[in-house]
């Protein structure tokens, strides 16, 4: 990677992920998480603040990003969980099979270049009755709105480290193999539609 993947783009997402906005969905969404906890993304650590101490035993993060995983440090080091922090990409997950309770989802699903090889590894690392944990953004339901995102696009993926807008993620879940037992979505207000279309909710394995 260079300069800009490993020094400055960690910066710039780490503030956008970081944002009043997107940090309160993560307190909404981030206390259901319980068990052992596969977080899938870490980045830098912006879920950390918000787990339940009385329901996580154990936190395991994977952040293919050397840059990112610097900056989660400094998270987990404030962290009362135990908190594992792996190089590993959402792809590959270095997990034995049906191995933890929770695998939290958030603002990743957009990045994962092979996102059906990524949910295929999630499910397999689920126990059986464990849980996923989703918040991202994606495609919009709004037809002036999606023009925008498809012309966006692929300047967006060159600079935000290939971050797409125009996944629908609900539909990538569910033929993922998971059962979306509660899905919101709707336009975050604070933030410009074209990104701010966000898939909030909970799923199993079918």
């Amino acid at each position: 990677m260079g300069f800009y993947e490993e020094r400055i783009l960690p910066n710039l997402i780490a503030c956008a992920c970081g944002s009043k906005p997107v940090a309160n969905h993560r307190k909404i969404m981030v206390p259901e998480a319980s068990g052992r906890v596969l977080e899938v993304g870490m980045g830098s650590g912006p879920n950390l603040p918000f787990y339940d101490a009385s329901r996580v035993s154990q936190i395991i993060g994977v952040e293919p990003s050397s840059g990112m995983r610097r900056k989660a440090q400094r998270a987990i080091d404030r962290q009362a969980i135990p908190v594992e922090l792996l190089d590993a990409p959402g792809e590959a997950l270095p997990l034995e099979d049906k191995s933890v309770d929770t695998v939290l989802l958030a603002f990743t699903l957009c990045t994962i270049p092979d996102y059906d090889q990524a949910l295929a590894e999630m499910r397999r690392v689920l126990k059986p009755g464990g849980r996923l944990v989703f918040m991202e953004h994606g495609l919009a339901p709004d037809e002036g709105v999606v023009r925008w995102q498809r012309r966006l696009e692929p300047i967006w993926k060159v600079t935000g480290g290939g971050c797409h807008l125009t996944r629908p993620m609900d539909r990538l879940i569910e033929q993922g193999g998971f059962r979306i037992d509660r899905l919101e979505a709707d336009y975050e207000p604070r933030t410009p539609k074209f990104a701010g279309y966000i898939y909030r909710g909970l799923a199993g394995v079918r």
